[in-house]
């Protein structure tokens, strides 16, 4: 693929690994357009278990036409597809989370015109964000949850919904696969379990087809989601206990299997959480997006779950995710030797390869910048690249091709992945190849030394290149102290010293940097950059 113009191998390579029904299906999907169906809704399922509370996400609907996603607020008087909002914005309009969000009772006078509203404004199937099949699912499972909360549905929204089940039956997304067909299966089960009849039975039943499909599929042996982000795997375990509790409450027999992987989830969920309780950032990762982890466990615990044990002291490897956690009495350090998801599916993926965070005291200090944007240009290019990330960037490129907002050409792959345990600590080294392509074939093994009080990282880039930098970006409440050379410096919080660090090997200089950890948020703080020196670079974080 060499003399290919640098296009078309961008697309040959990103095109390559899509499994033939995401191909096909793709052209189904926009030749393919179904009629509504709109007759009378089947009557509804007579529940005879009890429906346990969700998980709850923060108010976003802040008055009876205004709502707030993404840290922005806007008006519905700018209409429901505003083409001047952002695309997950308006998508998030039309999900209708806010029905079952905080303090969601007290909000019932804004909901209810809401809800008559949407469909007053929405004809079946209309060419507009909201008959998309992903906020379609997602309101299917929001407008059930709400009724099951003791909030009957009025009977335009009662019809409204089985119309939407019987479009969503007929707009699965096969094309895009993952957590879009897991929500598309969830939404099916939560309509079939609603209704009653021969209909509804067709929509669980395809739902839980599906889903006998994908769940094998998607979550790992580990735990772990498959696309490989802290924050999808919350999305996922949600939507795995929401689906065990509308079951249990129709009387409907949760597969076996599922228990262990909702407590494998839980797990996961828990390593791959900073002491503060929330998530870590690798690949597409935010918090405000997801319930908490904390939110989750206590969801699980109200369906008949155990409480599921912390994360101790030591060492532990998601060894079909590739994650690793390092914990000790102060510090909790989370390394990135995993692939960057599903061949086929790399949508969520950035290019941070051998990448890590650390926490001191319950503290973040090290921090992957995070998730603001989706959608297509610059920003969102920049915070999936390389150098956005606490790894190792050559010759000003990304480890692994991301483009466009949602795609990746040529990728890494992790190799080499030792571990030995040290006195009082540990130590992983693990390489990659994602520069193959660059002249010289050059290739970045890093080593980090995990002690008692400190973090040794030391980064080596075998085989001819220009220039190799390690960055390291701070928590944005930590103020850096540097000496005159940048080689050596502290990290203040709160007037005081909560690290350390020392170049031993390499050029330091510090940079502006900004910290993404909400959508729509963008917090300035600071990175180390250290130029590797010859083809090395060593530098040490110490605490106590």
């Amino acid at each position: 693929m060499s003399g290919l113009p640098a296009r078309l191998r961008r697309y040959w390579e990103t095109v390559r690994h899509l499994r033939p029904v995401q191909i096909y299906g793709r052209l189904w999907f926009r030749t393919m357009y179904p009629r509504p169906r709109l007759e009378p809704a089947p009557p509804m399922r007579i529940a005879p278990g009890p429906w346990q509370s969700p998980a709850q996400r923060r108010q976003s609907q802040l008055g009876p036409e205004s709502s707030r996603f993404l840290n922005e607020t806007r008006s519905l008087a700018e209409g429901w597809d505003n083409p001047a909002a952002p695309k997950l914005w308006r998508y998030n309009l039309h999900y209708f989370d806010d029905l079952n969000a905080e303090d969601a009772g007290s909000r019932l006078g804004w909901h209810v015109p809401l809800l008559t509203r949407w469909v007053a404004e929405h004809p079946p199937g209309a060419g507009n964000s909201g008959w998309e099949p992903y906020p379609t699912s997602l309101r299917i499972v929001n407008w059930i949850k709400w009724d099951r909360a003791g909030h009957p549905l009025p009977p335009d929204a009662l019809h409204s919904l089985a119309v939407q089940a019987r479009w969503l039956d007929a707009r699965l997304e096969y094309h895009l696969l993952g957590n879009h067909l897991f929500a598309n299966a969830k939404a099916l089960v939560f309509a079939g379990s609603f209704f009653a009849g021969a209909e509804a039975d067709h929509w669980r039943r395809r739902g839980l087809q599906i889903l006998a499909r994908e769940i094998p599929e998607q979550l790992l042996r580990d735990g772990g989601q498959f696309e490989l982000s802290p924050m999808y795997q919350a999305l996922a375990l949600e939507d795995l206990l929401d689906l065990v509790n509308i079951l249990l409450s129709t009387g409907e027999p949760v597969p076996n299997a599922w228990h262990a992987t909702v407590a494998a989830m839980l797990d996961w969920l828990a390593a791959m959480s900073h002491p503060d309780g929330e998530i870590a950032f690798f690949n597409d990762a935010a918090t405000g997006t997801a319930p908490s982890p904390a939110q989750l466990q206590h969801y699980a615990e109200r369906l008949g779950y155990p409480a599921r044990p912390a994360p101790e002291p030591g060492y532990q490897h998601l060894a079909d995710s590739g994650y690793i956690r390092l914990a000790g009495n102060d510090a909790v350090a989370l390394l990135d030797v995993a692939r960057l998801g599903p061949d086929y599916l790399p949508g969520h993926a950035h290019a941070d390869t051998l990448s890590f965070e650390l926490s001191l005291h319950g503290r973040r200090c090290i921090v992957n910048s995070g998730t603001s944007v989706y959608g297509v240009g610059p920003e969102r290019l920049r915070q999936r690249g390389t150098a956005a990330h606490n790894t190792v960037e050559i010759d000003g490129q990304n480890s692994s091709e991301v483009w466009s907002g949602f795609r990746v050409a040529r990728r890494a792959s992790p190799t080499g992945l030792a571990i030995d345990q040290q006195l009082g600590g540990w130590v992983v080294a693990c390489s990659h190849d994602g520069y193959r392509w660059l002249a010289g074939r050059p290739r970045h093994r890093r080593r980090w030394t995990f002690g008692v009080h400190a973090l040794a990282i030391a980064d080596e880039v075998t085989g001819p290149f220009g220039r190799a930098v390690a960055a390291f970006h701070f928590h944005p409440e930590l103020t850096p102290v540097p000496s005159a050379d940048v080689g050596t410096g502290k990290l203040k919080r709160d007037d005081k010293v909560a690290l350390r660090w020392q170049v031993s090997q390499g050029r330091a200089h510090l940079e502006p940097a900004t910290w993404h950890p909400e959508f729509g948020l963008s917090l300035a703080t600071h990175r180390l950059v250290v130029e590797l020196v010859g083809n090395a670079s060593e530098v040490t974080f110490s605490w106590g």
